[in-house]
């Protein structure tokens, strides 16, 4: 009795509760926060009323389609109740994709129209519906998914947007450990929240290789695992003994790889497949040890230190063989039209000691191991275009295309302005903006990572065409891709944490018009988009809290400093008298004067909590 009396307590208590969830309330969104900035806003001093048994009309796509079946499920997460009708009836949201193309929009562009009565998404294509939505859900309170609301209270207003470069990429690194299929699928739909639609999948370096092969099983069996030590770090030079047993990593299987590319194919995104060719290539040849230049006994490192150069033997026609296989075995697995094949720097000693790779050198004219380099990559860029592939591969030291089409992914602006003015059409990648291994604050403070720091103020600030840039050249710079090469990352709330909030600067630096970026009206957004990630269960850096600091010498016994933040609603408290601050110093409201030669000390405060360390910085 006592127990049922305990459950039945228990369950009038959950029905209060249930009650008081379901209970919801009104608000009025007054400033819309949206990441990418669209190309242009039109407000008015109108307003909408969004309740939640709102009706929606479909036109120019099925109630089957991808995107449909997107918006209402997502609606449904927002606790609005959407009801489809016809579109005779008498509808509150209309999704159109139009029958006669827009010019300005293009394939990935939309209008999304709020009047008094109506809210209509309409765009050219499917795609372009899909992103007209992403920018509508970020309208609703940040709130949204954890709160019901009825009604909600719009601004009307007419919204026209479309992308400034056709390549926004992510490129993500399995190789240095292995992420399972549902975090892939979990970082795709952050990509689509904020209209990224590239994702390169580095599938094959020099710690695993995680494509299943039927031809080639060792590199599965062997190439996709490695031996592990836990108490170890990345930078430590770690040797397999022949009788450990390689337990850590995996693969993904066939049918993996194409849940992975219909779930991203549905979202817009394209799933492009990526290699390290010849160099990095230590699971082939501890699996396959015949390709390479000396047969020896390769294994798979654990760290960053890997021995012997992984390279493979070019002057072997059995490794070409091998090459064209594996390219045969990817293309069936992954659509699309693009494959990355590498090309990253490498050492090459064994081909300086080779005699079948000195051969092929004579026999095919060329002068050095550089072009012995591009020549092997030719090959297998030529194998892709007769599987009607496009090669991607890194910027490589030659003056012209591996094959008609193909894409250079610059590792410098410079380097990506050359190729483009060879012809080549270019995907800016430059580590300085782009990688995203390195630390987004001080380092004392955050996850093990990549040496340097790229914050997200810093990030914010890339431009994929340098302003000297011919306009002719610029024409062949598509897009942007920003990696994370997961060494240090052992665990996939760190892969977040290290992807964001830098990949919401990113999206916005590649989609929104250059005269739309403001890094103020930026920075405010992501306060509001933290909120947004924070209910969808990522990780995310807060940001850096190095303080920012400016000086203006006004004469010589006086200079103006200026202090600011990467995050909003910092406090930066400050003493000039040689001693540490605390929350009891002098706080940072406005410029400042201070005489030369002062040490000027800084302690920022988030959430009325210290961050970081203190900053001192030495006067002129």
């Amino acid at each position: 009795m006592g127990i049922m009396r305990k459950n039945g307590l228990l369950g009038v208590m959950g029905l209060v509760l249930l009650l008081a969830m379901g209970c919801s309330k009104t608000v009025k969104v007054n400033d819309l926060k949206i990441i990418p900035e669209p190309v242009s806003i039109e407000m008015t001093d109108q307003v909408f009323l969004l309740e939640d048994n709102i009706s929606i009309a479909i036109s120019g796509l099925g109630q089957n389609s991808n995107t449909v079946k997107y918006i209402l499920n997502s609606l449904r997460h927002g606790h609005i109740q959407p009801k489809l009708v016809s579109k005779n009836e008498q509808s509150v949201m209309q999704l159109i994709v139009r029958d006669s193309l827009d010019p300005q929009l293009g394939n990935e562009g939309y209008r999304l129209h709020i009047t008094p009565d109506s809210i209509t998404l309409a765009a050219n294509t499917e795609q372009g519906l899909f992103y007209a939505y992403q920018t509508f859900i970020q309208m609703l309170p940040s709130d949204i998914l954890e709160r019901s609301y009825d009604p909600i209270t719009l601004p009307a207003c007419m919204v026209v947007d479309y992308p400034r470069y056709a390549w926004r990429g992510l490129l993500l690194d399995v190789c240095s450990h292995y992420y399972s299929p549902l975090f892939i699928k979990k970082l795709l739909d952050l990509m689509a929240n904020y209209k990224m639609n590239r994702f390169v999948w580095h599938l094959a370096d020099n710690h695993a290789w995680r494509i299943p092969s039927k031809k080639y099983p060792l590199l599965n069996t062997v190439g996709s695992w490695r031996v592990y030590h836990r108490n170890k770090g990345w930078n430590d030079t770690i040797v397999p003994r022949p009788n450990e047993r390689a337990t850590y990593g995996g693969f993904y299987s066939k049918e993996d790889i194409a849940e992975i590319v219909n779930y991203a194919a549905s979202l817009g995104i394209e799933v492009i497949p990526a290699i390290e060719l010849p160099g990095h290539c230590s699971p082939i040849l501890a699996a396959y040890p015949q390709f390479s230049c000396d047969n020896g006994r390769y294994t798979i490192p654990y760290g960053a230190i890997s021995g012997t150069a992984p390279i493979l033997c070019a002057g072997n026609d059995s490794t070409l063989l091998f090459i064209n296989d594996i390219l045969d075995e990817i293309a069936e697995l992954f659509p699309s039209k693009y494959v990355h094949i590498g090309g990253h720097e490498t050492s090459m000693d064994n081909w300086r000691s080779c005699y079948k790779c000195r051969k092929c050198m004579m026999d095919n004219h060329l002068r050095d191991e550089e072009q012995l380099f591009v020549w092997f990559l030719r090959q297998a860029a030529q194998h892709l275009r007769e599987l009607d592939r496009t090669p991607l591969s890194w910027n490589l030291p030659y003056d012209a295309p591996l094959v008609p089409g193909a894409i250079v992914g610059a590792q410098s602006l410079s380097s990506g302005v050359g190729a483009a003015q060879a012809g080549n059409k270019v995907i800016m990648c430059p580590p300085d903006y782009c990688l995203f291994s390195r630390y987004q604050g001080n380092p004392d403070h955050q996850p093990e990572a990549r040496d340097g720091i790229s914050t997200l103020a810093h990030v914010y600030s890339f431009d994929p065409i340098p302003l000297s840039t011919p306009k002719r050249n610029a024409l062949n710079i598509i897009g942007a891709l920003c990696i994370l090469s997961t060494e240090y990352f052992t665990t996939e709330d760190v892969v977040e944490y290290m992807l964001l909030p830098r990949l919401l600067a990113f999206s916005e630096v590649l989609w929104s018009p250059g005269e739309s970026q403001t890094w103020n009206r930026f920075r405010r957004n992501v306060e509001d988009q933290k909120i947004r990630l924070r209910a969808k269960g990522y990780s995310y850096c807060e940001g850096s809290f190095i303080p920012i600091v400016h000086t203006r010498k006004i004469d010589d016994n006086t200079f103006s400093v200026t202090i600011s933040t990467e995050v909003p609603n910092t406090y930066i408290f400050y003493t000039t008298d040689g001693t540490t601050p605390s929350r009891n110093s002098q706080v940072y409201v406005s410029p400042f004067l201070i005489a030369p030669n002062t040490t000027l000390k800084l302690l920022p405060v988030y959430h009325d909590t210290p961050q970081d360390s203190v900053y001192e910085y030495l006067l002129p």
